[in-house]
Formats: structure tokens, C-alpha cells, sequence
């Protein structure tokens, strides 16, 4: 009998004239699909696919096709064989999405500039195949339904009742959790203007990179006509990518401002409450499938992951209001059971103590090159002020009459702007962020800084005061200053929840946290 491999050699000869000199078996990802690299003698290499399902396989060629017609950022299919069981498509290297951003992920959600950087490109992407690949397709070959619907919905919430929630012993009412799952369901496909290509399966292992960073994307033979909302909850609750909730907002803003470029989109208040409605049927579908991995099948990983999906799912609870009365009791009951009343994860600990914090991207304002703020008028809530600076240039200017609040000394922790390999970074790049944490100067500067600063805007909020100013400088403005500015900003913002205006006025870069 013939191995898979061999199969797919003899493909590959029908495709180019002449048999691979190598073939390879390539990791699998969770599918029974097998996928080998095979390289011909020009040391050109495709990919070859041998699935276990027909209409799978049809599913996914055809959408490929479509999506190539559409020139969006897909691989070919090369060749298909005659039963449609293997297939032949481009190869898009070995660097996923998944794994670009694992050193953030490792760090307990700690994403650099750059890794959050990929995150933004891949999410401004996705509407791209979502409205432009939905125009003109048939939605027939889709598998192993061609649309997102009531029936698809009440099967994934029996899923995580069978496989998660009764296996975790809570106490229930059948029929009043069947009701609420009714009322749930018809209200995630009763919107209307929403519908697109649903990918079904968008996640940061199903995203290829190609050498400048582009998003390229696989495996959407799960895929279905419904609405965008679903893909981008599925990509950005995903329990183990630990996401914080300040780049998740900055990640669905992205999103929306790349939508608006394709379809009428509703308010971005109303986008936004209809998006979490999603959140919870996504993580109510995750649950259930880490309940049956988990507890049924056993596996290790599933168990591990049911912590940060339940911390997920207490966030929820606590941000929403849904129309579910009994659900939501249920849930609550649920977040409280003692097998999952852990602390939430907090940032990775370092030797000496100290918790780093999450970190946010950088936005340059606008063509002018010249980074600055309009004059706050010192009216409304707390405004917080963050600067950082060159002392050789002097000291930032205070516009609001308050006298300039705190200016920071960094030139007392080590600098590595004295070493070659980061004169030309910033305190916003990873190399240069990986040298001050693991030095750890820097970090136990900051230390006494959060303890003062965390007082003070504490003690302004509770006074009425609507202005704050806090300034790092160093040498040259650019790599200890930087840092130390960028993370007091996040750092109050996700603590206290006020208006955080940060200027890198050296680099000519600029940011404003929102209030919450």
C-alpha cells in the first residue's frame, strides 16, 4: 500500500514532470491532515496535503481559488489529485504568526513594539478576506456548512454543557440554561449588515509571515458565510495568547478603522457591544472544547489552559451586562467554584521582585515629524502627562501652570546606548528593552517611582486636580529615558484608568491612553 508520501511524490511528478529530490513530513498543527515539503532539483519547494475528508479538501481548493482570483494573500493550489484527497499548494516558509510572537506569549503577555506590530498588521488585514473574499463566492462549497446558524450555535453551547460544564459538578437547571441558550443564539444571527467570509478558525498559528512581516493565511477550509464579529473574538479572547485588555482595545480599534475601509460599520460604541456578545459564545465554544480535550481526553494542555480561559470569562462578567439573566448567574457561579478561584496571572516576576509591566505600542503623530499635544485646557477629569527627554536640551515645558510636577533622573542605571548594537534603537525596542530587564537597574529605578507616582495620582483623583506631569531624562533621550516613560504611562493608565498623554519628545513620537 502506498504511503502517504509516496501519493504525494506522485503529484508532484504529474505537477512538475519529474519526482522531488526531497520530501519531508511537516509538524502537524492539531488536524489529521498530513502536509510534506518537497523540493525539486532547482531547489524550489511546495507544499503537499493529504487530508482524510473529500469535502474538506474541496472546501478548501475551491475557497483558495476564489481567494487567489480576489489576489489576497493565500497560498495557490498547485495541483489536485483526481479523488480531490491531496493537493498541492505554495510554500509560505515556517515562520507563523504563532511563533513570532512567542516571546511575548512566554512572558505572560509582555508583547514588544515589533510583536505588537505584527499583531496590528495581521488584524487590519483580516477584514480584507472577510468582505472582499465573501464578494462573489459560492458559499456551497463550503464545509461542513455553508453558513453560521442557530442550529451550529446550540450545538457549540451543548458542547461546553456536556464537556465542560457538567464535568466540573455544578449544580443547574436544564431547561432554564436550554432557554437561555436560545435567546443567545438567536440573537448572535439576527444582526443584520454583517456578514462576510467567516474564517472560523482565525488564529495566530493559521497566519504565515513572509520576510518583511505580511500576514498570509491557511487553513480556512472551516470557513462560512457569518458575521465578521466571531473571527475577531476568536483571535483576540484566545486564553492562551494572554492578551491584555489595553492591547486588546487598541487591536479592535485596528480592526474597525480597517473594516470602515470596506463595508458601513455601525457606531463604534454599538460595534463594540455587539462584538463582546461574541466573546461569550467564544469562550463558552473554547471551554467546551478545553473540557473535552481536557477532562475527557486528558491531555495536559487543555487542563492548563482553562485557567486563563475562566479569568477570561470573569472579565466578561464583570465589563458586560448581557440579557441573560440565568446564564449569567450560572457563570458567576462558575468563575467562583474553587477549582478555578486563583489569582489572576500576574506579569512575570523577576529575581529581584520586581513585576514588569505590559507593554503598549508606539503611534508617531502626524507628517510634520514634530510629536506634541494640543494645550490641555485644564478642565474635566485628571489629565497625566508623561515626557521623555535629553537633559542636554533641557527640561519639557509645562503648559497647564501647575510648575511641571516630577522630573525622573535615569542616568544612573546602566546605559546602552554606550554599546554599538543599540546607539541606533530606542528604549521601544526589544533588543534595548531586553537589555535594561535583564541588567535590572532600570527596573528597581522604577520601582520607587511607581510607589511615588501611584500615591500622587491617587491623591490628585481623590483632590479633583485635572493636570499631572511626570518627565524621565537621560543622556540622549533615547534609551533609558524612553523606556521608563513608556511603561509610568501604561503603567497609570491600566492602574487608574485616566487620560495618559505621553510624549518621547527626542524621538518625535507621541501617544494618548484614553480614559476608561
Amino acid at each position: 500500500m502506498r504511503s502517504n508520501m509516496q501519493e504525494l511524490k506522485e503529484l508532484y511528478k504529474e505537477w512538475c514532470g519529474k519526482e522531488p529530490v526531497q520530501a519531508e513530513r511537516l509538524p502537524g498543527a492539531g488536524s489529521n491532515r498530513e502536509y510534506y515539503r518537497m523540493t525539486g532539483e532547482d531547489g524550489h519547494t511546495v507544499v503537499g496535503c493529504k487530508g482524510t475528508s473529500r469535502e474538506e479538501n474541496h472546501a478548501f481548493v475551491c475557497l483558495a481559488k476564489h481567494f487567489m482570483k480576489r489576489k489576497l494573500p493565500v497560498p495557490r493550489v498547485l495541483a489536485v489529485s483526481n479523488d480531490e484527497m491531496r493537493y498541492l499548494q505554495d510554500d509560505l516558509g515556517d515562520r507563523s504568526l504563532f511563533d513570532a510572537i512567542k516571546g511575548g506569549r512566554d512572558a505572560g503577555g509582555r508583547y514588544t513594539v515589533k510583536e505588537r506590530e505584527l499583531l496590528k498588521r495581521t488584524i487590519r488585514e483580516l477584514p480584507n478576506i472577510q468582505i472582499r473574499g465573501a464578494r462573489g463566492l459560492d458559499f456551497s462549497v463550503c464545509y461542513p456548512q455553508p453558513e453560521f446558524d442557530q442550529e451550529g450555535v446550540l450545538f457549540d453551547l451543548n458542547y461546553f454543557k456536556y464537556c465542560f460544564l457538567k464535568a466540573t459538578g455544578l449544580d443547574f437547571h436544564e431547561l432554564k440554561l436550554e432557554a437561555s441558550f436560545r435567546m443567545l443564539a438567536k440573537d448572535l444571527v439576527s444582526g443584520e449588515g454583517a456578514q462576510g467570509f467567516l474564517y472560523r478558525d482565525f488564529q495566530a498559528r493559521n497566519v504565515m509571515l513572509d520576510k518583511d512581516g505580511n500576514p498570509y493565511f491557511i487553513d480556512f477550509q472551516g470557513g462560512r458565510r457569518g458575521p465578521y464579529y466571531y473571527d475577531v473574538a476568536s483571535f483576540l479572547w484566545q486564553a492562551s495568547a494572554r492578551y491584555s485588555s489595553t492591547l486588546r482595545e487598541e487591536l479592535v480599534q485596528e480592526y474597525y478603522n480597517a473594516l470602515k475601509q470596506y463595508t458601513e460599520v455601525p457606531a463604534y460604541k454599538a460595534f463594540c457591544d455587539r462584538l463582546q456578545l461574541f466573546v461569550l459564545f467564544r469562550t463558552l465554544q473554547v471551554l467546551g472544547a478545553y473540557g473535552f480535550r481536557g477532562y475527557f481526553e486528558r491531555k495536559a494542555h487543555f487542563i492548563e489552559s482553562i485557567p486563563p480561559a475562566i479569568q477570561n470569562l470573569r472579565e466578561l462578567l464583570d465589563k458586560n451586562d448581557f440579557p441573560y439573566p440565568y446564564l449569567m448567574d450560572m457563570l458567576r457561579r462558575l468563575a467562583d467554584m474553587p477549582q478555578f478561584t486563583v489569582k489572576p496571572e500576574q506579569p512575570a516576576e523577576r529575581k529581584d521582585g520586581y513585576k514588569t509591566t505590559d507593554r503598549n505600542p508606539y503611534a508617531a503623530n502626524p507628517s510634520d515629524g514634530k510629536a506634541t499635544f494640543s494645550k490641555y485646557d485644564g478642565k474635566g477629569p485628571l489629565v497625566v502627562k508623561v515626557f521623555s527627554f535629553s537633559f542636554h536640551k533641557g527640561i519639557p515645558e509645562d503648559d497647564s501652570g501647575n510648575g511641571g510636577g516630577y522630573v525622573f533622573d535615569c542616568r544612573s542605571t546602566h546605559n546602552p546606548g554606550r554599546y554599538e548594537p543599540y546607539k541606533k534603537l530606542t528604549g521601544l525596542d526589544e533588543p534595548v528593552i531586553r537589555f535594561l530587564e535583564d541588567d535590572g537597574e532600570i527596573l528597581t529605578f522604577l520601582e520607587s517611582v511607581y510607589k511615588l507616582a501611584d500615591a500622587h495620582v491617587k491623591r490628585y483623583i481623590q483632590r479633583g486636580f485635572t493636570s499631572l506631569m511626570f518627565s524621565f531624562g537621560c543622556t540622549g533621550g533615547q534609551h533609558r529615558s524612553v523606556y521608563s516613560a513608556q511603561h509610568l504611562a501604561e503603567h497609570i493608565h491600566e492602574k487608574f484608568g485616566v487620560e495618559v498623554r505621553l510624549l518621547h519628545r527626542e524621538q518625535n513620537i507621541s501617544q494618548v491612553f484614553t480614559k476608561k
